[in-house]
C-alpha cells in the first residue's frame, strides 16, 4: 500500500476536523502506457500486486477486499504498484445458510463459493480481489510478448486468478511468482553459434518491439539458450551480443545484431555469431 508519511487534523470554519495526509508521489496508471513497456517492467508490476494481494488476504484485519478494484485506484511508485485509496476496502465476509446465498457475478464470468459451517462464504474476498487483478491486470500485462519459456508459468497465474480452482489463492500466487519463474528452461537449438569473447558488433543494428533501446534491440535473457531462442525467432538475427547489464530481476541485456561484418574488442561483452553452412 502507499506509504504514509505523515498526518494532521486541523479544524476550519468551513470543514471541521479535517485531515490532511502527506504520502509518497505516486504515478497514475495508465494502461496504454504500460503496454507499450517491456515485458519485465509490466511483470514487476504484476509481481507487487500479486504480493499486495497476498497481504489483503492475510492481513491484521482479516480478509480484505477492495470493492472498487480499478486500475484508477493505484499508482506507479519505483516500477511498483501500490493501492491509494481504501475508502471501498472492507474486511467483512457475506454471510450465508447455503451455497447458493454465496454466488458472485462478474460481467464475464460467475462463481459459487462454498458456504462454511460459521455460515459465511468462504474467501469471498479475496476470490474477488483475485479475478479483479485477472480482469483489470493479469489479461492484459503478463502474456503479451513474454518469454516462450515462461509462457507456461505465466498460464497458470492467470488461470488461478480468472478460474475457480483449487489453485484460486494469493499464496499460489506468491509462490509462482516469486520462486518458478526464475527457473531455468532449457531448450536445444538446432543452429550453432561461434563465441567471440571480449567482443562487440557496433552497429548492425535492426529494431524490435519490445526493447530497452529504441534505435536497437536490446532484450533481456535468462541465459544464453534464451538468447539463441530469439535470435533464432528474428529472421534478420545474425548474431547477438551478451552484455555485462542485467535487468531488476537478475536478467542479462542482451544486443541483437542482424550481421558480424565488423566486430571491436570489449572486454565487458560477449559476442556470439550465427554458423551459416
Amino acid at each position: 500500500c502507499f506509504q504514509l508519511y505523515g498526518y494532521c487534523y486541523q479544524d476550519s470554519n468551513d470543514i471541521p476536523d479535517t485531515l490532511t495526509t502527506i504520502t509518497e508521489l505516486g504515478s497514475p496508471l495508465e494502461m496504454i502506457q504500460l503496454l507499450q513497456t517491456s515485458w519485465e517492467d509490466r511483470f514487476r508490476i504484476c509481481l507487487s500486486l500479486v504480493r499486495l494481494l497476498h497481504y489483503l488476504a492475510h492481513s491484521p484485519l482479516g480478509s480484505v477486499t477492495l470493492l472498487d478494484f480499478r486500475p484508477r485506484q493505484f499508482v506507479i511508485v519505483d516500477g511498483e504498484l501500490k493501492v491509494t485509496d481504501l475508502d471501498d476496502a472492507s474486511i467483512e465476509e457475506s454471510s450465508c445458510t447455503s451455497n447458493s446465498d454465496c454466488f458472485m457475478e462478474f460481467p464475464a464470468r460467475n462463481f459459487t463459493l462454498p458456504c462454511s459451517v460459521e455460515g459465511r462464504c468462504q474467501s469471498m474476498n479475496e476470490k474477488r480481489n483475485l479475478y479483479n487483478a485477472y480482469r483489470f491486470f493479469f489479461t492484459y500485462l503478463l502474456p503479451h510478448s513474454a518469454p516462450s519459456s515462461l509462457r507456461p508459468l505465466l498460464d497458470k497465474i492467470v488461470n488461478a486468478t480468472g478460474n475457480d480452482n483449487k489453485h484460486s489463492n494469493a499464496k499460489y500466487l506468491v509462490f509462482q511468482c516469486d520462486s518458478q519463474f526464475t527457473q531455468k528452461c532449457m531448450k536445444s537449438a538446432n543452429t550453432k553459434y561461434r563465441r567471440v569473447p571480449e567482443a562487440f558488433i557496433p552497429d548492425e543494428n535492426y529494431r524490435c518491439w519490445p526493447s530497452y533501446h529504441h534505435k536497437g534491440c536490446l532484450l533481456s535473457v535468462f541465459d544464453v539458450n534464451e538468447a539463441i531462442e530469439i535470435c533464432d525467432s528474428y529472421s534478420q538475427c545474425k548474431a547477438f551480443v551478451l552484455t555485462n547489464q542485467t535487468t531488476w530481476t537478475g536478467r542479462q541485456l542482451v544486443f541483437f545484431k542482424m550481421a558480424s561484418n565488423h566486430i571491436v574488442p570489449d572486454p565487458d561483452k560477449i559476442t556470439y555469431v550465427k554458423v551459416t553452412d
